[in-house]
């Protein structure tokens, strides 16, 4: 099994690729070692020294460390528990593993706000976002303010303020009148 591994935007984080599926449908955020219960996978990447977030896509897997830990050190252990985890043939996430969040659409005239986007979010954002190790979510749409949760690489990233402000809402703003701003929320 070949790993390759690219760097993303975040210094802290490095997104691995398995050269094959790793998720099936959609994706699963791992912020915490607690979190991680239902995902051997990810509890396998947490017991490497310095691991503080595993996000899981459809063909990647984004580690996030600390800021004491040299990937120097951190990437060889983290590269060896994916290629174990794969080789052991447990699955990447026990059960449901995954649960919905819930989203907050406000009141009827939003409805076909909110399909607008979480359409644009799903066809133009999320798939550059992943393409650094990421996820965009949509989490609400309240008075104008569009509030999404950043996950894998982009949580904690230096430049997420100016992806959110000048990338995706210029985006959401242009096509979307009703739109004023986007915010980032964490759950």
């Amino acid at each position: 099994m070949f790993i390759q591994t690219e760097t993303t935007p975040n210094p802290a984080t490095l997104k691995f690729l398995p050269g094959q599926t790793v998720l099936d449908l959609g994706t699963a955020d791992f912020p915490t070692v607690e979190s991680a219960a239902a995902s051997p996978l990810a509890r396998r990447i947490f017991a490497v020294p310095g691991v503080t977030g595993v996000f899981l896509g459809s063909d990647f897997i984004t580690v996030t460390k600390d800021a004491e830990t040299e990937w120097a050190h951190a990437k060889p252990a983290v590269l060896g528990a994916i290629m174990e985890h794969f080789q052991s043939g447990a699955p990447v996430i026990e059960g449901e593993g995954q649960s919905a969040h819930a989203v907050h659409e406000g009141d009827e005239e939003d409805g076909a706000i909110v399909q607008q986007i979480k359409e644009l979010l799903d066809t133009r954002v999320r798939p550059a976002v992943a393409q650094d190790g990421g996820d965009i979510t949509f989490h609400g749409f309240e008075r104008g303010v569009v509030y999404l949760n950043m996950k894998g690489s982009c949580s904690g990233c230096p430049s997420s303020t100016l992806t959110l402000k000048m990338g995706i809402e210029n985006l959401l703003r242009h096509y979307i009148p009703e739109v004023t701003e986007v915010r980032p929320v964490a759950l």
